[in-house]
């Protein structure tokens, strides 16, 4: 290393060392793409007067509200990712300007996790980089792989096709996670197991949100990268389609506020508690045995890795042949479950059975799997231009506290009306498209980031501040009503 570098004052910017003459002052912007991940994240830093202490807690706070989706965000971050791995924009930088360095063991790793230390934060590198990606970019090899990559890009989907065939992902899963969630509510309901039920603090919905956040913690948080791999629209359905249909906030919501109007209010806050405590743990739990298995995993393929990287080839969807091949299977499995749902539920009211607020919430399921993911592009965004409170996932507090206001008020209206239909059109809303809309598999993978970060008390802000205002609105919209005009 030069005298000149020594004397230079080293700034570490998410993991990589950026040196800077102190008398030029000169800026720049740094931008980093992650092949190996489903998003991208760019920063841009004045090295002139950045702190790392503020820029590792502006890094956290939007990691932490991204923990668990990030919407439609990802796929604008995909089709980046596929352009480039790794660029640089400098305005003025001499040739020792910025020092990278690269640890050995960073490149066998998809994923490095969160650590409370802040010195681990700054010295382990975020992204992994293939050992080609390792190229100066001013030689003749950029310029061959840049143009080889804008010859990929003429394979990829169009923008419109992109988000057609991620919404028919959504919609599928969200069916399935609906359909999941009903079999876990007769499962372990009055009418088989009898360890849920509508009068005591273990809610119907309790088993289905906690093997969601078990499940989160292996397809969403540990294997989510391995799955992008394949397919990101196959890790996007999975995690925030599936896993967040299976889990709802809103009929958790509305239990503890049916029980708060009975006079249950010690039950109604211990259903909460053990609620969100048995949540988390389940997460934890997903999360370590998952890593257990990977870690068996990687061991048993080790001399296996020429075969599995051939395998993992054929099974990839990474040409455009192949996305509108996936898709159109999607989009006849979609079909075929509207058909049979619309079928059963026409059957059902005739003869007046039990089950047509099941096909009715199949039906009105995947808006509300859209919209929450919509919603979900607001995580690590914060308030403001100037992004304030980025540790708080605004997209899924919306989505939950929303979803929560609206089954209030259909269970208002189905006490006021009162009728057989009503009560079915009303639970199938409720089953369906509410319980699409909220999400638990999501805020707890928020809750269990904020809780492994240098900031563990967000965490319980977060729930909190979820709890309060879905429950305190709810109070307003469905106990005020029912208090004073005398519903049964």
């Amino acid at each position: 290393m030069s005298s000149q570098e020594k004397s230079s004052p080293v700034l570490m910017v998410g993991g990589y060392r950026v040196t800077r003459d102190s008398e030029s002052g000169r800026s720049g912007s740094f931008g980093r793409t992650s092949s190996a991940t489903s998003s991208i994240r760019r920063r841009s830093f004045n090295l002139s007067g950045a702190l790392p202490s503020q820029i590792d807690d502006n890094i956290e706070s939007e990691t932490v509200s991204e923990a668990g989706d990030i919407g439609d965000r990802a796929l604008h971050s995909n089709r980046n990712s596929r352009s480039g791995s790794l660029r640089f924009s400098f305005d003025r930088v001499s040739e020792n300007g910025v020092v990278i360095p690269i640890p050995e063991d960073t490149l066998s790793q998809p994923h490095v996790f969160s650590s409370r230390d802040p010195a681990a934060l700054s010295s382990v590198s975020p992204v992994s980089l293939l050992p080609e990606e390792l190229i100066s970019p001013l030689s003749t090899d950029a310029m061959v792989q840049a143009e080889s990559k804008m010859q990929s890009d003429e394979k990829e989907m169009p923008k419109l096709l992109e988000y057609s065939s991620c919404l028919i992902h959504l919609a599928v899963f969200g069916i399935l996670g609906v359909l999941t969630r009903y079999l876990l509510q007769k499962l372990f309901g009055p009418g088989t197991a009898g360890v849920t039920s509508n009068e005591t603090l273990l809610y119907l919905d309790l088993p289905s949100n906690m093997v969601g956040s078990f499940l989160m913690g292996w397809f969403g948080v540990v294997f989510k990268g391995y799955i992008s791999r394949v397919s990101d629209f196959l890790a996007i359905g999975l995690s925030t389609g599936y896993l967040g249909s299976l889990t709802t906030f809103s009929g958790w919501n509305q239990k503890m506020l049916e029980l708060s109007v009975e006079g249950h209010w010690v039950s109604s806050v211990l259903g909460f508690l053990i609620g969100l405590f048995l949540a988390a743990y389940s997460i934890i739990f997903g999360v370590e045995t998952a890593k257990g298995f990977r870690h068996l995993l990687e061991k048993k393929i080790t001399n296996q890795e020429s075969s599995i990287r051939s395998s993992g080839g054929i099974w990839r969807v990474d040409s455009r042949k192949r996305h509108i091949a996936v898709m159109v299977v999607f989009t006849v499995m979609l079909g075929l479950l509207w058909s049979v749902s619309a079928i059963l539920l026409r059957d059902e009211f005739s003869s007046d059975g039990g089950e047509a607020q099941l096909w009715l919430g199949c039906i009105v399921g995947p808006p509300g799997v859209w919209i929450r993911w919509f919603l979900a592009r607001l995580n690590g965004r914060g308030l403001g231009k100037a992004g304030r409170l980025k540790w708080i996932p605004f997209g899924t507090l919306i989505a939950n506290v929303s979803a929560a206001c609206i089954m209030a008020a259909l269970s208002t209206i189905r006490k006021e009306v009162n009728t057989k239909t009503c009560d079915t059109i009303t639970t199938g809303i409720q089953l369906g498209f509410l319980g699409c809309l909220s999400t638990v598999s999501t805020f707890i993978a928020e809750f269990n980031a904020m809780r492994e970060s240098m900031y563990p008390w967000r965490a319980y802000v977060y729930a909190m501040i979820t709890i309060c205002i879905s429950f305190g609105l709810g109070t307003l919209i469905y106990s005020v009503p029912v208090w004073t005009k005398g519903y049964n």
